[in-house]
């Protein structure tokens, strides 16, 4: 076993499985910008590391993410211009769109709840194994906020606009066992059994580390994001999210 990451973000591998834990439980794994680009640093070290065949991402604690660490928004809403916070609620966007662009195959193994930027992490992994009483909201309006970092595309591309229109512009809560029914996750178990269902899937696909590329690859060209990209999205919500945060500050 190999192991890498001293701080939010933890890295081992195994087997050809790379195992990426979110590590900031005090505050529910919420993502400040130091924690995303140390996150983008690990992915970058899986992606270099050719006996790597797979990848789950899980947390540390009860809730998966909480999104973006509030300091942080609250920060950007006062001057979301303002370049160091521009560039820190960049780092943010860029660290769950760099887990998606992951060139192998990836699961999050979800247990607690995953909310706004959290929901983002996750919905960029290739499948999601989730504990039953999981909490799943996007949770942007509740919190005076535009969606950002190209929320409805990669919710809608799993769910439709029936049930991403209920959660986004509704505020619908989901658990886990909803998000197997509406096609956003694979599996719903027992929270103690969701990691280990997570690797048990991964260890198939690194068993052969170069074919799992190549197909994972070829998988996303042929099965990603219709009409507007994920990267256009991305950038089409961005600006009313910094209006939005900037009226709340206001």
């Amino acid at each position: 076993m190999a192991e890498s990451g001293s701080g939010e973000v933890l890295l081992e591998v195994e087997g050809g499985v790379a195992v990426v834990t979110l590590n900031a439980p005090d505050r529910r794994n919420a993502l400040t910008p130091a924690m995303a680009r140390e996150l983008i640093g690990v992915l970058e070290e899986v992606d270099a590391r050719p006996e790597v065949g797979a990848l789950v991402i899980t947390a540390v604690g009860k809730s998966f993410c909480a999104g973006g660490d509030v300091a942080t928004l609250t920060a950007a809403g006062e001057d979301p211009a303002r370049p160091d916070l521009y560039d820190g609620m960049t780092s943010i966007y860029d660290s769950f769109y760099r887990l998606g662009q992951v060139k192998v195959p990836t699961i999050a193994a979800v247990r607690g709840s995953a909310v706004g930027a959290g929901m983002n992490m996750l919905l960029a992994t290739d499948l999601r194994v989730v504990a039953t009483d999981a909490r799943l909201l996007a949770g942007f309006l509740k919190r005076g906020m535009h969606p950002g970092g190209g929320h409805f595309v990669i919710l809608s591309r799993l769910i439709g606009r029936e049930a991403a229109a209920a959660m986004v512009l509704f505020g619908e809560e989901i658990s886990g066992a909803k998000a197997v029914e509406l096609g956003l996750a694979w599996e719903a178990l027992d929270d103690a059994a969701v990691e280990d269902r997570a690797l048990e899937l991964a260890a198939r696909a690194a068993r052969d580390p170069e074919l799992a590329r190549v197909a994972t690859k070829n998988f996303r060209r042929e099965t990603g994001p219709p009409h507007v990209t994920w990267e256009v999205a991305t950038q089409f919500e961005r600006p009313s999210q910094m209006w939005s945060m900037r009226r709340g500050s206001s």
